[in-house]
């Protein structure tokens, strides 16, 4: 079999995907080809027609996870939960939907910083489809509190709801051990100081990759923090991706190396 792979989403050209999805074939022998699909908001029916006429699994970035959990036949345990896809597969005829996202960026933490995030305080910046992943993961691997700073404050409110240790921003424990910036780079305000409660001791990640630096996250470097872009969890939700795919184990590690 040739599996006929790709990631839709918009913007998409400067996806590194199609190399993890090269990369993994190559790592587990199997033969295959992947590339990049532009589908934006106004796109749901023609993502399922895609799909279901031109691939054999596919991963789905922004603006397209919420449009994976309608058009599947049949979605996992966590996409139930968070409402957000970030893979597809096609099985027997069927459309399955899984999401990785948060599973992904723990274990990108454990293995970029040799750190657990059992017992750890979090800050969220956003709360859209990756926050909501993230925030799953996070819950699932036992941090001890999640505060949640976002503009939507449906969305907001619906993550606090949806868990234990879940709070809006104004609920904030201090000190910070971990903060993630989830907001897309368009439309950021630029910030001019770290919060409070973020020392020389918080991890800092923003989970954009283009660019590779960016303010925000030079800004918590210059404080001393500990930081990374979003190359470790795209690199590890991958592997849980295709893992989940071909019922085979993925190197999240060497996909990493592969893309930084």
């Amino acid at each position: 079999m040739k599996w006929r792979l790709g990631v839709a989403g918009s913007p998409i050209a400067h996806s590194l995907t199609p190399q993890l999805h090269d990369a993994a074939l190559a790592m587990v022998g199997l033969d295959g080809t992947s590339r990049r699909v532009e589908l934006g908001a106004k796109d749901k029916a023609k993502l399922n027609k895609v799909m279901r006429k031109e691939f054999d699994a596919l991963s789905i970035t922004m603006p397209l996870k919420g449009f994976g959990v309608e058009i599947c036949d049949e979605i996992d345990e966590v996409a139930t939960r968070t409402q957000s896809v970030n893979s597809l597969l096609m099985r027997d005829g069927r459309l399955l939907g899984a999401s990785t996202d948060g599973d992904g960026f723990v274990n990108a933490v454990r293995a970029q910083f040799g750190t657990s995030v059992e017992g750890a305080h979090v800050v969220v910046l956003g709360a859209g489809g990756a926050a909501s992943g993230i925030v799953d993961g996070l819950i699932r691997a036992g941090v001890a509190s999640v505060a949640v700073h976002g503009r939507n404050e449906a969305k907001v409110d619906a993550l606090v709801a949806r868990y234990d240790h879940v709070y809006d921003f104004s609920l904030t424990y201090r000190p910070v051990d971990l903060i993630v910036n989830t907001t897309p780079i368009l439309g950021r305000a630029e910030d001019v100081a770290v919060m409070q409660g973020v020392g020389a001791d918080t991890i800092a990640i923003d989970i954009t990759y283009e660019p590779r630096m960016t303010s925000w996250r030079a800004l918590h470097e210059r404080s001393g923090c500990p930081s990374a872009n979003g190359l470790g969890m795209l690199a590890y939700q991958a592997a849980l991706q295709m893992q989940w795919w071909w019922d085979t184990p993925i190197d999240a590690a060497k996909l990493l190396e592969v893309i930084s």
